[in-house]
Formats: C-alpha cells, sequence, structure tokens
C-alpha cells in the first residue's frame, strides 16, 4: 500500500482502538517529532470509544469535550466509557482518557458523546457554501510550507494523513480586518477509510481540530511559530448530514471573540457537494511565545 492509502492506514491505526476489557479502550499515538499528543486525535479516539458500545444504526449528531491535561506521547493512553443513557431514540456516552502520571491515573482529557437514531425532518435548513474556489489547482499544505522552513514543520507532522489545499499561505497569512475575517481550507483523508458512518464522523473529528484554533490569530496575521503558541481549552462538534471524511470537503474559520489570553473560534463544515455537513466550536489559549 502506497500514497494516500498508507496515509489512510496511518489514520485508521490512531482510530482502531483495543478493547482492553468491556467498556475500556487502549489508543495508540503516532511517532512524531512533536513530543506532544495532538488534541485532534484524542478527541477522535474517544468519539471511536463511544460509537463502539453504541447500538446499531445510532449515528453521532454532538460531542462536547474538554482538553484537562497536555498527553504525554510516551504514555498510553486509555478510554474509559460510562454508558448514560440508552432511550427509544437516543444513546449518550462520558469518555474519559487517562494516563499514568508518576505512578497514578490521571484524566487528561473528557468528552461527551450523543447519538441519534434519526427521524423525519419537521424542520429543514442550513447554511449555504461560500462560493469559493474548489480544491483543484490550488497549492497544497506542502507547497505553502516548502518557503517556510521550520516554522511549517508541525503543521506538516500532525496532519501527515491528511491533504490540506488553503485557500492563501497558512504560515505567513496577511491581518484580516472586520467584516470578512474567515479563513477557508479544503481537506480530505489521504486515501480510503473504510465504509464506517463512525470511522468517518472520527476522521472529522481528528481534521476539526487541525487549524481551528489558528482563526484567533486571523486578526494579528503572521500565523504561529513567531510570536505566538497556543493550546485547545475545549473542542464541539455537532453533526448535521452523513459525512465522507476521505472526499474534498470545506472548512470554514473565524474567531467572533477574544479575551483573557482565550479565544473562541467556530468552524463550518461543507461536503463538495455544498452540504452542511458539520458545525464547530471551540475555545483555545493563545499566549506570547516564551510567556
Amino acid at each position: 500500500m502506497t500514497g494516500g492509502g498508507t496515509q489512510a492506514a496511518a489514520l485508521m491505526t490512531v482510530l482502531d482502538l483495543e478493547e482492553r476489557e468491556p467498556g475500556v479502550f487502549v489508543g495508540q499515538t503516532p511517532t512524531t517529532t512533536l513530543q506532544r499528543i495532538f488534541g485532534g486525535q484524542v478527541a477522535g479516539q474517544a468519539l471511536m470509544a463511544a460509537v463502539r458500545t453504541v447500538p446499531a444504526g445510532r449515528g453521532v449528531h454532538s460531542l462536547h469535550s474538554y482538553f484537562l491535561r497536555p498527553g504525554d506521547p510516551h504514555e498510553e493512553l486509555r478510554y474509559t466509557v460510562e454508558r448514560i443513557r440508552d432511550g427509544r431514540s437516543f444513546s449518550t456516552r462520558r469518555v474519559i482518557a487517562h494516563q499514568r502520571r508518576r505512578g497514578e491515573e490521571v484524566a487528561v482529557f473528557a468528552l461527551t458523546a450523543d447519538f441519534h437514531a434519526g427521524e423525519a425532518a419537521v424542520v429543514a435548513h442550513a447554511r449555504p457554501m461560500p462560493g469559493v474556489p474548489g480544491p483543484d489547482g490550488l497549492a497544497s499544505l506542502a507547497e505553502h510550507a516548502a518557503g517556510h522552513g521550520a516554522v511549517a514543520a508541525p503543521a506538516l507532522e500532525i496532519s501527515r494523513a491528511v491533504e490540506q489545499r488553503p485557500l492563501a499561505d497558512p504560515f505567513a497569512p496577511e491581518p484580516k480586518s472586520p467584516p470578512d475575517t474567515r479563513s477557508h481550507a479544503w481537506f480530505r483523508v489521504a486515501g480510503r477509510l473504510p465504509e464506517d458512518p463512525g470511522v468517518h464522523a472520527a476522521a472529522l473529528t481528528f481534521v476539526s481540530d487541525l487549524t481551528l484554533l489558528s482563526a484567533g490569530l486571523a486578526r494579528e496575521g503572521g500565523g504561529w511559530g513567531g510570536r505566538y503558541v497556543g493550546a485547545s481549552l475545549d473542542h464541539a462538534v455537532w453533526f448535521h448530514a452523513p459525512v465522507q471524511a476521505d472526499e474534498w470537503f470545506l472548512y470554514e474559520t473565524d474567531s467572533p471573540a477574544a479575551s483573557a489570553g482565550r479565544a473562541l473560534c467556530f468552524g463550518s463544515i461543507w461536503a463538495a457537494d455544498g452540504t452542511h455537513v458539520a458545525t464547530v466550536a471551540q475555545e483555545g489559549l493563545i499566549r506570547s511565545l516564551g510567556e
């Protein structure tokens, strides 16, 4: 297996959890040079742990999560799933990710996910997709990174399984001014994923954390690696329609508010055919480099 197939297989290695005992799953952390665990990995794995305990035919419609401590890439991640509810139409799961620290178990991440059997829509509406260029002909993330050296290395490292085609250079962006502070990029998992809705939802969750906090810097310009460092504090995803994470989707991000060292960032995701498939929200910590 080569090329995109290898990349998709690498992501599936991350999402394919080992069930150690009923309701307890263990996830792998890919070897990288960053010496830390990417937040989207933990969120995607936690969602997969929840998916593995839900009755067939119930797809995730929302998840809400908190990053409690930085993950240690040298320690395994154990996900404990609590079955909160299994009703006639909805199932709810709470997932806590633990690691060993100095001889004791500590929580590093917490997620609550809700699943729905689906039903006839009484109301139906969605945000229209922005009229931006499609992915064909746009420069890849690697092509943008070529002129930025070490500044671009972390972004390339955490997104090895994902193809990205931003509409503008993400490593040296120009400051954005209201009313248009939005950023856009096309994404897809490289290669093919299994035809499992839970896998695609978990893969989209993984991808949704890759660039969202960058929206908090859009009005400043310059990007990461120069004056700023950041960390995700929480992450939420609402799924509006079935997701195909291995096909191109458009990710629009923006930040309506930032204060006290924190930036609130929103994202909307559309399939290539214009279907609004998901909405994302995150608050992140942004500090000056060196603090």
